[in-house]
Formats: structure tokens, sequence, C-alpha cells
């Protein structure tokens, strides 16, 4: 748990500080895999301390890779090569964490043994279709419960092929799956976007010197290859300070510094539309860590106006509308968001959640199928419940920092899946956030 399962949320003053959040959890998750199928011993600074990254750590070291923690936020990876892993004495445990499962699903499609792949309740409802069907395309064989929802049973020894694959929806997982499962096929696996999405993936590959081939939208891989050793620095989550960029644009008076930021143009969309509300965010110190683009981001109070999200922003702020629903219910005006009905089937339906938290306090909102229209106002007290999302009980955290009274949030304990110490850090630089068990 991080800080209690239950929170109160208050009104507070101006937001003040220089903070740097965890580890990008979507890189962290891909550090370990790699390094654990290359050859030699990888060194990771940065690593998010987190129950889903913690999660991937632990099945690879339970298929046999020797995975060291010299400190916090640190991981030595002795690497056992493409064809090095072996089974798992019990099923795979990958928690909370939808990119784990799904990255698995693909890179043990490969291999030459089976695997069973479980995770909590709320992993447990989340969609697999998506990522079984090309695969089996591919030759893979891969079992699931009615609806295609986990646990997976993914049987080793199948031969496969490379595949030319058009998504049908934008999706980094299901691309990355793709590509995993390339490494072990004959041929070239080409994976084509309706939508470019972050690339991840594409740039860890390279760093571990596989040969690839990708632009916006595009991927190409072949197999065959192998993956040396790589020492990888892994920027801070643009998730995590996403609740911060609301935060202090919101709170009268506030002047925050959010250090050594991922900026990769395909995770920030949010930052285009808070800019687009009238956000005052500057990047700073913009610069190279481990082979991605990072910044200093300075984000001080600004009056934010309502709009019409550009639908071409969706893919690149996906994670990130929780906090975005803030923002909107915050600002001047009307919101309208269109295009991201891949909410409803995140952590939770993360549309109905937002809009049925935000009502609550006092918030005009209504849902469509595919978003939500938003008119700006003032929160009032009330409670809230985040029904286990992590990404939801953080923004209700920032809605509480504007309400005339207390917020208390309900089922806040699976922030600590991607956020540990969000409690201490938000309240270090002003928030009034209390917790109980």
């Amino acid at each position: 748990m991080s800080g209690g399962d239950v929170w109160t949320s208050l009104r507070a003053g101006p937001l003040q500080g220089d903070v740097r959040v965890p580890g990008d959890k979507s890189i962290s998750h891909r550090a370990v895999m790699f390094a654990s199928l290359a050859d030699g011993i990888s060194s990771i600074s940065g690593f998010l301390e987190g129950e889903d990254t913690r999660a991937t750590a632990r099945a690879f070291a339970a298929m046999g890779v020797r995975v060291e923690q010299p400190s916090a936020s640190e991981r030595r990876v002795h690497g056992v090569g493409l064809h090095g892993l072996a089974a798992a004495a019990g099923a795979i445990d990958c928690g909370n964490a939808g990119t784990g499962m799904r990255l698995l699903a693909g890179l043990l499609a490969g291999q030459s043994f089976d695997s069973r792949l479980i995770g909590d309740e709320s992993l447990s409802r989340r969609p697999m279709r998506r990522v079984i069907e090309p695969l089996g395309r591919m030759g893979a064989l891969i079992e699931a419960e009615e609806g295609g929802l986990p646990p997976l049973r993914i049987h080793g020894g199948r031969r496969l092929r490379g595949i030319d694959y058009a998504l049908p929806v934008a999706s980094a997982q299901v691309k990355s799956a793709l590509l995993l499962a390339g490494l072990y096929a004959e041929g070239e696996t080409t994976v084509v976007e309706p939508h470019p999405t972050r690339d991840y993936t594409e740039r860890m590959l390279a760093a571990f010197g596989w040969p690839i081939r990708f632009s916006e939208g595009r991927a190409s891989l072949s197999g065959g290859h192998s993956l040396r050793a790589a020492d990888v620095v892994v920027p801070a989550d643009f998730s995590s300070a996403a609740f911060f960029l609301v935060a202090a644009s919101i709170v009268p008076g506030s002047d925050l510094l959010l250090r050594e930021v991922g900026i990769n143009p395909r995770r920030t969309g949010l930052l285009e539309a808070l800019r687009l509300m009238g956000a005052d965010i500057v990047q700073e110190n913009r610069r190279e860590l481990g082979g991605e683009a990072v910044a200093d981001l300075r984000v001080r109070h600004a009056r934010l106006r309502g709009i019409a999200v550009p639908e071409a922003l969706v893919p690149d702020m996906i994670d990130e509308f929780p906090a975005l629903f803030v923002a909107a219910a915050a600002a001047e005006g009307e919101t309208r968001i269109t295009g991201a009905a891949e909410l409803r089937v995140k952590e939770s339906d993360r549309i109905a959640v937002m809009a049925r938290g935000l009502r609550t306090l006092g918030a005009a909102i209504t849902e469509t199928p595919d978003g939500a229209v938003i008119q700006g106002g003032r929160f009032g007290a009330g409670e809230v419940d985040s029904v286990g999302d992590h990404r939801c009980a953080m923004s209700f955290a920032v809605a509480g920092l504007l309400a005339d009274g207390a917020v208390r949030i309900r089922d806040c304990a699976n922030v600590a899946t991607s956020f540990p110490g969000f409690v201490e850090l938000a309240n270090g630089c002003g928030f009034a956030l209390g917790t109980a068990a």
C-alpha cells in the first residue's frame, strides 16, 4: 500500500518546489525485459520502484534471470540471451500491470516452454483479445478466459512467422507485443498504426543492438538477431508528472519545477492540451538521457479555458485523461473530449469513474461513448471512489486542492503500482493530503 487505502484531500495554498517524480513505468518494464534477453550484464538506473514494475522483474527472476538491486531505483540484470529463459515453477503474476502482461504474452509466445500469466482483480477484467488475435496469426497459441480475459495460458514450442499487421486501434502495448514475438519469428514483422503511439520499444530495441526500422506509425524487424547488454537511464515519468502539471496550473500562486521529465513526443499530448487551455508550462534544460528526450518542466498557475481536445492528441495522452478531466472541470467554459473510447478499458472505465466522482463534487459532466463534455466550475466536498484505479485516485487528490470542503477518496492502495511515495511528494510541495488504512 502507498500511504493508506483512503485519502482525504483538502484545499491548499500555492504549490511550490523542485520535484523529481519516479522513473517512467513504460521504460522500466521494457528495460528489465530487454536486459533479461540480452547477452551480458545491463545496469538500469532510475527504475520505478512500483508494484507493476517489480512484478515484471520478479517474472524474469522466476524464469532464471539474476536481477540484483544494488540500491533503490537501480537494477543490475544478468542477461541470459534470447533463448536462455527457463519455465517458471508456477504462474507468473503480473499484478496490476497491463503493460507487463501484454508484452510478456508476445515474448513468451516464442519460447520453448508453456507459461501461465495471471493478474489481480483489475487486470483480470482487461481485454487481451487484441494481442491474442494478431499473435495467433503469427502462429502463437494463447488460451484465455471467456471474453479474452486473463489468466492467459501460452503454449510454447510454436513456430512463429512474421506478419504485416495493421492495428485496428492505436496501442503501444499491442505493437510492442507483436514486435517482441517478432524477435523469435521467421521473416519480417511489420506493425502499422492508425495513429503513431509511443516508440519506447523501438528505441530500446535499437539501443540493445537489434536491427529495427521505425518511423511515425510504422515499425519493422526480422528475427534471428541478438540483443547486447546496455546501460539504461530511466527518465522521470511524464504520466506521474501530469498530476503536478495540472495541480500547479489550477492552484493560484503556484510555481513548480519538475526535473528530468521524459518528453517523448508520443507521450506528451497532455502538455499540448494544457497549453491550448492556456497553461503556463515551459521546458527548460532540454537534453537526452539514455536515448530519451527529457526536460525540466516549469509550471505556474494560469487561468485555464475549456477547449475541444484535438483527437490527434488522444493516443499521446491516453494515460493522462483522468488528470485532464480535473483540469477541464476547473477551467472556464466547456471542454469536449472525443475519440477516447480506449479509456473505458483501462484499469477501470476511466470515463465513468472520473465523471461519477467529479459529479459528486459538483462538476457538470456528460458522458459520451468515446469521451465527455465537461463544464468548468467549482468543486465541493464529497466522497468519491477511485475503484482501485491509481490514476483516478491521484486525479481526485488534485481536485481536492480547489474543493470547498474535504474530498474523501476511497480505494487508493493501487497508487503503489505506479507512484510509490505520491502522498509524501505531494504534501512536500503543498498538497494537504491525509491518509488512513
